[in-house]
């Protein structure tokens, strides 16, 4: 650490005389007006804040604990999928290994054409699994989840990647919040990555996933704007995910049906001690291609179908209004803001690019050391996640850039094609009554 420091040290002295303070405070405006307050300073204030209110939290888990297993309520555990077949055994060990043993197993096969039926009629026959539940034609994740639903005997919805591996207390920890506020309706898992060392493209988005999952949405919780609970691991309160509906069809069904059950009045949770371990993809392109997918969902969702978030009504509190409009604000305005900003920056100072690159660079990857060491606070495998400090220098080269390329092209495609209702991530036919269904 020391050697890092003074290298940095060196690197700073030599390319900040090649540029003036003046130059220094007007090229990096978008940096200290809008980065760093957003993602460093708030998130160490909520940090040190958890810190010292630790013993206070840790009493009221204990509490609701003690009213969860009182009750002892049964619990639908729900996985739609498709051509999951490899899958389903692992998924369901894991479950069997669970601290919170009153559930339901329910296995959805979204027209499924590998070995997914028969590994799953032969769970069910043995007892691994409560139903299995097969759609002949394919209907689409969601339509998936939804036919699941309307089978759930359980007083609660766990719903779960196939491909998700869960720790032993994910079930208890996810089910804890319930107990917290009776308008708690929804709890989301603190998702992540399982296959971090398969590629550098796996080991960026585990640095990632630290950052915007564990700690971001600490954050966000806290601060009462958490906006989506992931569909790899969440937690519903069955009779109010039907109420709303339950899943519309995706891109982007997380947040959606996050955002309904705000709508209807209801708070949601993010259990950071809920983990679930996830695959991510190992290729850039293939990463890419899920990114597109998933950015799309802010047009698509909270800017045409829930456009009345900018209004407000009985249910829609101020809370919620500001968490979409930081949602839009930060992930996409800001982002054209941004294209502005490196454009201005070429034509304005391109005799010191390169010194402004560089010195970017240290002052990213410092922020970056102080991110991750925050995230390391708050993990619960610290000893085994810290390997992942020595790819930090590549950060700034993939939040900076790559994600927000991508995230730009997403949202300009989406505003002026409508792209995400040709994804091949849902079946043509659902797509069609989505697009019918826009506005």
């Amino acid at each position: 650490m020391e050697q890092v420091i003074n290298t940095l040290q060196s690197l700073w002295d030599y390319f900040s005389k090649q540029i003036s303070w003046s130059t220094l405070v007007g090229t990096y405006w978008f940096l200290f007006v809008i980065e760093i307050p957003r993602y460093f300073g708030i998130e160490l204030v909520i940090v040190i804040a958890n810190i010292f209110t630790y013993r206070q939290r840790n009493n009221k888990k204990d509490k609701a604990r003690l009213k969860l297993y009182t009750e002892n309520p049964l619990i639908t555990i729900l996985a739609p999928g498709k051509n999951e077949g490899k899958n389903i055994f692992k998924l369901v060990q894991s479950l069997r290994e669970q601290t919170y043993r009153n559930f339901e197993i329910i296995i959805v096969d979204d027209g499924s054409d590998d070995n997914t039926p028969f590994i799953c009629r032969d769970l069910e026959k043995r007892g691994y699994i409560d139903k299995y539940l097969r759609l002949n034609i394919r209907g689409g994740k969601a339509s998936a989840a939804n036919y699941g639903v309307y089978h759930a005997k359980g007083k609660y919805i766990v719903h779960l990647d196939a491909d998700s591996s869960l720790d032993t207390d994910a079930i208890e920890n996810i089910l804890i919040p319930f107990y917290y506020n009776e308008k708690i309706k929804g709890v989301g898992g603190c998702i992540k990555v399982r296959n971090a060392d398969e590629s550098l493209c796996s080991t960026m988005q585990a640095i990632e996933y630290l950052n915007t999952i564990q700690v971001g949405r600490t954050v966000s919780n806290t601060l009462g704007i958490y906006h989506i609970i992931s569909g790899a691991f969440g937690a519903f309160e069955t009779e109010a995910i039907r109420q709303v509906g339950c899943w519309d069809i995706g891109p982007g069904l997380d947040g959606d049906l996050t955002q309904k059950l705000r709508k209807a009045g209801y708070n949601v949770y993010f259990a950071n001690d809920a983990i679930c371990m996830t695959s991510v993809p190992t290729s850039w392109h293939a990463l890419y291609k899920q990114r597109l997918r998933w950015s799309k969902s802010l047009i698509r969702f909270r800017s045409r179908k829930h456009k009345n978030i900018f209004f407000a009504w009985k249910n829609f509190s101020f809370l919620n209004f500001f968490s979409n409009m930081e949602n839009i604000l930060f992930d996409c305005i800001f982002n054209y803001l941004w294209l502005f900003y490196i454009i201005g920056l070429i034509f304005m100072h391109t005799q010191v690019l390169f010194e402004i690159f560089v010195v970017g660079w240290i002052i990213r990857y410092i922020l970056a050391i102080l991110s991750f060491s925050i995230a390391m606070m708050m993990s619960e495998r610290a000893k085994d996640e810290k390997k992942l400090f020595l790819y930090l220098p590549l950060k700034i080269f993939y939040t900076g850039y790559f994600l927000r390329i991508t995230r730009l092209i997403a949202h300009t495609i989406e505003i002026f094609f409508f792209s995400s209702y040709k994804d091949p991530w849902n079946p043509p036919k659902t797509s069609i009554l989505a697009r019918l269904d826009k506005n």
